[in-house]
């Protein structure tokens, strides 16, 4: 079964940046003698760290108006004499009955309130597929190749080399196995095997590092756009695993590059439901069934940017948990932007004249991207920015609308939010276009860079193996937050927001294990 789960939100805002001003000392002579003048402190303070000192002050103004009532209450008691102390439990005792109803309803107001509270949800661990080197490929073989099957003319081979220059993919991804035949094997068959052996070589890895016994699972979330067979991905991971018989599994199909995060939303509000057990999410691709052979430029660009890869997530929703798991779950924010004719086919699986089958890309796809993103930041913003961002964001809103209607509107800083952003490694126009617009660093972008470099386009389990590339290179320290974005067909964009529990360590047979040393690298610009 496929479906799309309806619980889209809305959001915009982006980051911001503060020019910094360089400090100059100016000297100057007197007649007097060669006297130093002050500096010109209107030049000379940087910006940036006024801005950073106001971010600090109002977010500590509570506490700072807390401590002088708190001063004064203690100065009060301190005066209190013994008499004066003895009167009031004497008082207390004569309105025993009012003590006794306003305890009641303060016990009562605590139990509602503790009891519909949301159930936390914990990622225990995760893993990312790593597929065998022998499916690797490099540029010469994968140009080589395609000349060999005889179905590109000579433009279309030239568009692909070019594609695959510019790509930001390195020599070391991988393609399924019926890809390196000649001419390729892409039957029903071989993509039933390229599915499961990313799917249960990834499940195989979670199981063995976090000790869960497959019985235990009490909901399974697989997602993959491209390929559902019947019986479906998530009946073979049952069947597989002999998960129980009242699982509670579902299939997500044709949801595109985004549906990791959808998954994870759907685990977390079934997680709500059904208390003390756990959830696994199943984020993979099929490649196998649809590589296109056609000549339709716009149908190619899969071919050059989309590889093998997989990942499988534990949720829980158990309170013992914590103190194993990596990551609590702290937001959800989902995007649809589907009502737009536009947004809705710029990422559209058709056939071209010839009749061949592949997914087209469209031209306005980083336009489409950036509208999306901007409706998911906006509900993003007041869930995770600081008060002093929002403050600035809303004071600059009123300027603009009442007073001046050239003040520029204020953007705020999303670094003062997360601590490491995993932004899906979906070709490297869309790394570079969120790094513009969002005002990151190239720190910032590093682990999407070196993921596509590696892995390549691995669809909705990229923004695992960033967060993998991420812990490996021992970044995540506790209280991190992380910022999990996706955009995927329909148009979508997602975001998960993740906060890290402890300082966290790469899990065994992590895919960056033996690789981890040799990066970041320096890419082609």
């Amino acid at each position: 079964m496929s479906g799309e789960t309806q619980n889209e939100s809305t959001d915009g805002g982006a980051t911001n940046s503060a020019a910094a001003v360089d400090v100059q000392v100016r000297q100057g002579g007197s007649s007097g003698g060669g006297r130093a003048r002050l500096p010109d402190f209107l030049q000379s303070v940087n910006l940036k760290y006024v801005k950073l000192g106001y971010h600090y002050l109002i977010t500590h103004l509570l506490t700072l108006c807390l401590i002088p009532i708190m001063v004064v209450i203690a100065v009060e008691i301190a005066q209190t004499n013994p008499d004066e102390i003895k009167q009031l439990w004497l008082h207390l005792q004569y309105n025993l009955v009012s003590v006794i109803i306003c305890s009641v309803f303060l016990v009562f107001g605590s139990t509602v309130y503790i009891m519909s509270r949301p159930r936390p949800v914990y990622l225990v661990d995760y893993a990312c597929y790593r597929p065998p080197d022998q499916l690797q490929v490099r540029f010469d073989q994968f140009m080589e190749h395609s000349r060999l099957t005889g179905d590109f003319d000579e433009s279309s081979l030239e568009f692909q080399r070019k594609i695959l220059e510019r790509s930001g993919l390195g020599e070391e991804t991988y393609v399924p196995e019926a890809m390196h035949y000649l001419p390729p094997r892409p039957s029903m068959a071989a993509a039933r095997d390229e599915a499961e052996n990313v799917m249960f070589g990834a499940l195989d890895t979670l199981f063995a590092n976090t000790l869960i016994k497959p019985k235990d699972i009490g909901i399974l979330v697989v997602n993959c756009s491209l390929f559902n067979p019947t019986p479906s991905l998530s009946a073979m991971i049952v069947n597989k695993y002999k998960l129980r018989g009242n699982v509670k599994s579902f299939n997500l199909g044709g949801m595109g590059c985004s549906a990791g995060v959808i998954a994870v939303d759907l685990a977390r509000d079934l997680l709500q439901v059904h208390g003390g057990t756990y959830a696994v999410v199943v984020s993979t691709e099929n490649i196998t069934q649809n590589w296109y052979f056609g000549n339709k430029k716009s149908m190619l660009i899969p071919n050059c940017l989309f590889r093998v890869g997989g990942a499988a997530v534990l949720l829980s929703n158990k309170s013992g948990d914590r103190r194993r798991a990596k990551y609590k779950l702290v937001h959800v924010v989902r995007t649809h932007r589907g009502s737009d004719d536009k947004a809705f086919h710029c990422v559209y699986q058709e056939q071209d004249n010839a009749g061949k089958v592949g997914v087209s890309l469209s031209k306005d796809l980083m336009a489409i991207a950036g509208g999306a993103l901007k409706t998911n930041i906006t509900t993003l913003g007041p869930l995770v920015l600081p008060i002093s961002e929002q403050l600035l964001f809303f004071a600059t809103l009123v300027g603009k609308k009442f007073f001046n209607a050239k003040i520029k509107p204020y953007i705020p800083d999303f670094k003062l939010a997360f601590d490491h952003f995993c932004i899906h490694a979906g070709g490297r126009a869309v790394i570079d276009e969120l790094e513009k617009n969002l005002q990151l660093t190239p720190m910032h972008v590093e682990a999407s860079r070196m993921t596509l470099h590696r892995f390549g386009n691995t669809s909705s389990s990229s923004i695992w193996y960033e967060l993998a590339y991420t812990e490996a290179k021992g970044r995540v320290r506790n209280g991190h937050r992380i910022w999990h974005i996706a955009f995927g067909s329909g148009f979508k964009c997602n975001s998960a927001v993740w906060q890290a529990l402890r300082n966290v360590k790469p899990s065994n047979k992590s895919p960056w294990e033996d690789c981890i040393h040799r990066y970041p690298v320096q890419l082609s610009t």
